[in-house]
């Protein structure tokens, strides 16, 4: 990976690490870059622009749409939408190229640039490296080669882009969702309109909290990484469920009407076993990442399903997905990728089969995600490390085979880099939660001395 780019796209404090200046140079470099690759294949190109509500956005949108006019790509502006939305719209218009204004579940600071290719698919890391790479060439004093009179790109907004993602999530889902009382927290994010739209429109009555977006309140206090109020919220209004967000709306995780967490994990596994029914599960099988529970593995192995694991990120499920055919994979944080019907991990789509499924079964969803159990896990991040040493620490090395001894088969350990965050997380599973909290705290304690 390059220096800019991260595991999803570039990513950090606007104004400070992310300016205009760089947004439109990389977005310059984005369209000259794929131009080389013969993505334009000769016509006059066009970009899909979107992003999440934070009020850096505003200023970062302009930038990349000048950017991009100025390199003669056409842009279509479609507001702020989730990221998968964004990549939907890429693939459904025949657009050349998508663009997503986000940091996620980030605090407000920070922002980030996503570049999606044609079809609503992440660059693969060789484009990313050379749109870096042209990007550091332009911004240390080469010229870039600028179109002129015609040739410039034209720009206008494409207010069609909401009603057309909604109207493709309601398309798909198997059955109406009639009866069911729903939460959703959106995270005062990106699908503080769409979602609440599409699961109505399925026929369930809902209830939204964290749904008034100002630009600054994106993700506080709210959302997938603070599932508190969600859970409140189920337990009062005496709910089925409820369904949280991150601030673009790739993620999804669920609170039962007992106001018990559901997790990506398990949610996969409902999910699994509802396609499996519907002969949807290619090959039987399941793409998740070495963060998912062991639990995970033997319910789905109990089940005679099979999982393969990838990398930590969703861009590597996704590879994993496309290259051998795989219907159904994802991440224990949330990201869902259903490839039939979406390109990335996609909230909204998620919550909505999970309902469905709740609905076609009549069983409640704390019932249903009972299929699995999940093994004693505990994740602490350790900021403020050298985290490119991870994997080069002597030290490090040695507390890691030490702890490893003594969990033996009953447990696991995984420490890893966080392509997002200045930060180490460290992973530690066990069938006792007062051991894996004792072990990974050591090894966070270890992270410490070894990277500080």
């Amino acid at each position: 990976m390059g220096r800019l780019f991260g595991t999803d796209g570039v990513r950090g404090v606007a104004n400070a690490d992310l300016t205009a200046e760089m947004a439109l140079g990389l977005s310059v470099a984005a369209a000259h870059v794929l131009a080389e690759a013969g993505t334009f294949e000769g016509h006059r190109p066009t970009a899909v622009v979107g992003r999440d509500p934070r009020a850096s956005g505003e200023f970062l949108e302009a930038a990349v749409v000048a950017g991009l006019a100025s390199a003669g790509v056409d842009v279509l502006k479609v507001g702020v939408l989730p990221t998968p939305a964004v990549a939907y719209l890429t693939a459904d218009l025949g657009a050349d190229l998508g663009v997503m204004l986000s940091a996620s579940h980030n605090a407000m600071p920070d922002n980030g640039i996503k570049f999606l290719a044609r079809g609503g698919h992440k660059l693969d890391d060789e484009l990313e490296e050379r749109i870096e790479a042209v990007y550091e060439e332009h911004r240390t004093g080469a010229p870039w080669d600028r179109p002129t009179g015609s040739g410039v790109g034209r720009v206008r907004t494409y207010e069609e882009g909401a009603e057309r993602y909604v109207s493709h999530l309601v398309g798909v889902l198997p059955n109406r969702l009639d009866g069911l009382k729903i939460v959703l927290d959106e995270a005062h994010g990106a699908a503080a309109q769409v979602s609440p739209e599409a699961f109505t429109r399925a026929g369930a009555e809902i209830i939204t909290i964290g749904a008034e977006p100002t630009g600054l309140n994106i993700n506080e206090g709210c959302g997938s990484t603070h599932l508190g109020l969600l859970k409140a919220a189920v337990v009062e209004h005496g709910a089925a469920f409820g369904i949280a967000h991150d601030g673009d709306a790739d993620r999804c995780l669920a609170v039962d009407h007992t106001g018990e967490e559901v997790d990506g994990d398990q949610i996969m596994a409902v999910l699994a076993l509802a396609m499996r029914e519907r002969s949807a599960l290619r090959s039987g099988t399941v793409v998740a990442t070495v963060m998912s529970n062991l639990g995970f593995k033997l319910a789905l192995e109990r089940e005679g399903l099979t999982i393969v694991q990838t990398a930590v990120g969703d861009r590597y499920v996704l590879e994993e997905m496309k290259e051998h055919g795989y219907a159904l994979g994802g991440e224990q944080s949330g990201h869902v990728i259903i490839l039939d019907h979406a390109t990335t991990g996609d909230g909204t789509l998620t919550g909505l089969l999970l309902a469905a499924r709740v609905a076609e079964s009549g069983r409640s969803l704390r019932d249903l995600a009972a299929v699995m159990e999940r093994l004693p896990q505990v994740l602490i991040n350790v900021p403020d490390v050298d985290r490119s040493r991870v994997g080069t620490s002597a030290e490090l090395a040695a507390a890691v085979a030490d702890a490893e001894r003594e969990l033996g088969s009953t447990g696991r350990v995984l420490l890893r880099p966080s392509g997002t965050e200045p930060l180490v997380r460290v992973m530690v599973e066990a069938a006792d939660i007062d051991q894996a909290r004792s072990v990974a705290g050591r090894l966070a304690d270890s992270v410490k001395s070894a990277l500080g």
